[in-house]
């Protein structure tokens, strides 16, 4: 929800550049939205939206339209807790590769 009743809104450049549908500036909008698997980013679902939104297959969620676009390239799922697993995993072996330097003196 965008409330704006109360104050003079958004210009449409405004309210495009944000990614929002026309009219979403003015008034009270209000919109189901999505969150995209693999970034996290919330999504305002257009009501007049003509093309498919992104899809992936391997995580069974939506995506937004930037990782819809890599995913169409790549076809890898980049979801979110994936990422997270390969950052704490890099880390863990960053932390023990630094504790064998550190005992052998190095």
């Amino acid at each position: 929800m965008i409330d704006h009743r109360n104050s003079p809104g958004l210009t449409e450049e405004q309210t495009h550049a944000a990614g929002l549908p026309p009219g979403a500036g003015q008034g009270l909008f209000e919109a189901p939205t999505s969150t995209c698997s693999h970034c996290q980013a919330i999504v305002v679902l257009n009501p007049n939206r003509l093309r498919d939104r992104s899809y992936c297959s391997k995580c069974d969620r939506y995506l937004c339209d930037n990782c819809g676009a890599v995913y169409g390239l790549t076809r890898e799922c980049r979801s979110i807790f994936k990422q997270l697993d390969e950052a704490q995993e890099a880390g863990e072996k960053q932390s023990s590769n630094l504790l064998l330097l550190t005992r052998s003196g190095g």
